[in-house]
């Protein structure tokens, strides 16, 4: 089992999947009840190749505390009204422990993968949370549904498909943003923030806060409610040896992401604008091999924390301790000496001084 703990630096919430590997949806219970039992605080499940609210109501079943999040499942490609039954299913269900993380994903899925026309995500992503919750007012409060927004009109709510109150109905809804304008949004609208592995400390201290901040002002909101989260990109091994391989497939990823147009502000922050166009380029012709080399050492350590297990929950602290309040972090674990080395490593995270401290 591998746990990808989600540690608001003094939280814990594992997925359950290997780097790189299908998950076997079959173990997601089994796997839950033993995170729990191990004293984690919840678990984060992503939509790639199963879906995560199946995910998620199969862990919900043998656990009883730990805090159940997608991080994250796309918002567009499914109407307002059926992300919120799915996530109201949820938060019944396990009484109250779903944290809804949503995505916009990029253009090319949207239009390729998911057959969408493209409209720009930000004021869509706000439009979509501001219907999605007053159908969740209307099911809880009996209240007319009625949402006008420039995206989703909403004014139908029959008694066959009004579920009506649940026990538990302030469901967190946490938006995947990395440019300003979806920073915006979540100030104006979300309880957290799913920062994107690119996201380097000075990218979130000198971009993403004050664009969050400014979002707040709009609303009147407190920007220091938001949660702040992230699964940042990491290399980390048992030793030295091991390590250089596993940094070598690290920085490949780090140039798939140097080849996304729609990270480059992470990128540009430090002066790399070129790199990722020379990436994109590169990317389009298919020549994926040789994007790699435009990573050189300065940007994989700027963007990925790399050291060996004696000492990557410290560097990890250094760089975000400041910032970030729930973290997902991963290493295999096959036995129990392997719990016992993971459980010291989120000890001496959970030990760092939160952002809000």
């Amino acid at each position: 089992m591998r746990c990808e703990t989600m540690i608001p630096l003094g939280k814990v919430d594992p997925g359950l999947r290997e780097p790189d590997t299908p998950l076997d949806i079959r173990t997601i219970a089994e796997g839950a009840a033993q995170i729990e039992s191990l004293g984690y605080d919840g678990i984060a499940v992503e939509e790639c190749k199963d879906d995560p609210y199946q995910q998620l109501a199969l862990a919900s079943v043998t656990t009883e505390q730990l805090d159940l999040a997608t991080s994250v499942a796309m918002a567009f490609p499914r109407s307002p009204t059926i992300t919120a039954m799915s996530a109201w299913t949820l938060q019944k269900a396990s009484g109250g422990r779903l944290i809804l993380g949503l995505g916009s994903q990029v253009r090319g899925h949207i239009r390729r993968r998911y057959g969408m026309e493209w409209t720009a995500p930000a004021p869509r992503m706000r439009d979509y949370i501001l219907a999605m919750k007053a159908v969740w007012r209307c099911w809880q409060y009996q209240e007319p549904l009625r949402h006008d927004g420039d995206h989703y009109k909403l004014d139908l709510m029959v008694p066959l498909f009004d579920p009506g109150p649940i026990d538990h109905p302030d469901i967190p809804v946490h938006i995947s943003a990395i440019n300003t304008n979806m920073c915006g949004v979540v100030g104006e609208v979300a309880d957290g923030i799913r920062l994107h592995p690119v996201c380097s400390p000075k990218f979130i201290e000198e971009v993403m806060v004050p664009a969050v901040e400014r979002g707040a002002v709009r609303t009147q909101r407190n920007p220091k409610s938001i949660d702040w989260c992230m699964k940042p990109l990491v290399a980390t091994a048992q030793d030295e040896i091991s390590l250089e391989t596993v940094a070598e497939s690290v920085r490949a990823r780090v140039g798939f992401y140097l080849s996304t147009p729609a990270y480059k502000a992470a990128f540009e922050v430090h002066g790399w604008g070129d790199q990722v166009d020379q990436a994109a380029s590169l990317s389009r012709e298919q020549r994926w091999d040789e994007i790699p080399a435009l990573v050189d050492d300065e940007m994989f350590h700027t963007i990925a924390t790399v050291g060996t297990y004696e000492n990557i929950a410290s560097l990890l602290s250094a760089r975000f301790g400041s910032l970030i309040d729930r973290m997902e972090f991963s290493i295999p674990v096959n036995n129990a000496d392997d719990a016992s080395l993971l459980t010291s490593m989120l000890n001496e995270l959970r030990e760092t001084d939160s952002r809000r401290s």
